[in-house]
């Protein structure tokens, strides 16, 4: 597993909403927003209110393939963003977890197998 900078792992932690993207049955891309919520151990774990019942998650029972991208807009003038693209392999678990009582039992947890960030080192 590709481990994150500090940089990156501060990153991660000061965001709360992500894209991440699956592959349907038919092989086409599917974007969502989700929730993510980054562990010690350098997984990245997302979850939902019904995440067993969504597109996402019966994507991910074919293909574990994932990319999620984590950025935002630090100024307009002059134009600066910053962000992080993770790529890599998803575990589909379901079971008690820490996340929240408000998410199903039905969690995500991203294994980074490569990692491309930009815009973290700017003042």
């Amino acid at each position: 597993m590709t481990e994150f900078s500090a940089a990156e792992r501060a990153y991660l932690r000061s965001q709360r909403l992500g894209r991440l993207a699956t592959v349907d049955p038919h092989g086409q891309p599917q974007a969502n927003p989700v929730g993510f919520f980054p562990q010690d151990d350098g997984t990245l774990l997302i979850g939902g209110r019904s995440m067993g019942t969504t597109k996402k998650w019966r994507n991910l029972e074919k293909n574990p393939k994932v990319a999620l991208v984590v950025d935002d807009v630090v100024s307009l003038s002059p134009w600066r963003v910053r962000g992080v693209d993770i790529r890599g392999e998803a575990e589909l678990l379901t079971g008690p977890h820490e996340l929240g009582r408000h998410f199903s039992e039905e969690v995500i947890r991203v294994h980074p197998r490569r990692i491309h960030s930009w815009g973290l080192e700017e003042n």
